[in-house]
């Protein structure tokens, strides 16, 4: 039997930036994923996510999200490989949305509010939209795209030696936690466990407080590529009468990648292997057809992503859907990071950090808004 102070289980973008963490800082660390980068499974898989500095969730991100910011250009000079792609963040909807209230108050918290503010002010910055003339916008210069197969990659470079392409279970015993794989058997300290939509059958007193939904994504071809195009055309988050949708501009030659950012529907961990329709991808063609038509071409590619979400809370209901990274009352030696709820990636250096720090220091506390206490299952009260 093998030993080691902590194993991971779970390598997407935050156990790998958890395990990246962790080697960096001399730790007797494992990592165990059946995955390899590049698969079209897992929910880190893809070439791209959105970077945002200011986040319509909360305000108290940004701090968090400076912190990821640093650790991905820290990454970039570590690894040689570019990870971020600067590109402007266009977040519009009808007069009072809220998702541009939001993101104008925390920016406006950081001295950072300016650009189109309205929809007629966007159609004339980028041409290939035709939004509203009366619609709200908010235009976040500091976001960018996260090329998250390239960070996977870097996150796991220098560590492949510490890997182990298993899944694996964790059994507690006195002794250490038992990592079980099919072929082998390590004995732990401690686990970190972030598995995404796997994460409720690996630690089954968590399954209550997640949901996981089925995200549909599509590559779209343009009429007009040029308006399109990274250095003409932002990033969108567009409060539409079909949903939440988001996009891309084509900055890999595969067309605009767009999404619903609204939870779809209840999935299980197998529902990669059904590509979207057509029907499920007709909001998001609908919302592209009428607000952005140079966007609206044929569908070229699809893909399926799954969210894993936080179920409301009941002892702190103010941070009910915020992410869970804690260690497990029932056993503090495993720590929990159920983090994404559709828009952690962004976070997964400064997310390695807390993790790898909740390892390592047994006083370090996560935020309380993370904590497992807000929920009365987990609350000590």
């Amino acid at each position: 039997m093998r030993h080691c102070d902590i194993a991971v289980v779970g390598l997407g973008l935050m156990g790998s930036a958890a395990l990246h963490a962790l080697v960096r800082r001399g730790a007797d660390v494992l990592g165990f994923d059946p995955l390899v980068v590049g698969e079209a499974r897992g929910s880190s898989h893809g070439s791209c996510r959105i970077w945002r500095r200011f986040n319509f969730e909360s305000a108290a991100y940004t701090a968090l999200s400076d912190e990821a910011f640093a650790g991905w250009r820290a990454l970039e000079a570590a690894s040689g490989r570019t990870l971020l792609r600067p590109c402007p963040l266009l977040e519009a909807g009808p007069p009072g949305s809220a998702i541009v209230r939001q993101s104008r108050a925390a920016a406006g918290a950081a001295g950072a509010v300016g650009g189109p503010s309205t929809g007629a002010e966007v159609n004339a910055a980028f041409p290939a939209f035709r939004l509203p003339d009366d619609w709200d916008a908010v235009l976040q210069d500091s976001a960018g795209i996260l090329l998250a197969e390239a960070a996977l990659r870097a996150l796991r470079q220098g560590a492949a030696d510490r890997i182990i392409p298993r899944a694996a279970r964790i059994e507690p015993t006195p002794a250490g936690l038992r990592i079980l794989t099919a072929d082998e058997e390590v004995l732990a300290g401690r686990a970190i466990v972030a598995a995404g939509p796997w994460i409720g059958t690996l630690i089954p007193e968590l399954s209550p407080l997640l949901t996981v939904t089925r995200q549909t994504v599509g590559w779209f071809g343009s009429s007009r590529p040029n308006e399109v195009a990274l250095g003409a055309f932002p990033i969108f988050l567009l409060e539409a009468p079909h949903g939440v949708i988001y996009g891309f501009p084509d900055f890999e030659g595969r067309g605009v990648k767009a999404g619903g950012h609204d939870h779809g529907p209840p999935a299980s961990p197998g529902d990669w292997d059904v590509a979207p329709t057509d029907r499920e991808l007709g909001p998001v063609r609908a919302t592209l057809e009428a607000f952005i038509p140079a966007a609206a071409g044929p569908i070229v590619e699809r893909e399926v992503c799954l969210y894993t979400n936080t179920v409301a809370a009941d002892v702190r209901p103010d941070q009910g859907e915020e992410f869970i990274i804690d260690r497990l009352p029932s056993d503090p030696r495993i720590i929990v990071a159920s983090p994404c709820s559709g828009h952690g990636a962004k976070f997964a250096t400064a997310i390695g950090e807390i993790l790898a720090s909740l390892a390592l220091d047994p006083t370090f506390q996560a935020d309380p808004a993370f904590r497992l206490d807000r929920f009365s299952t987990f609350s000590k009260a």
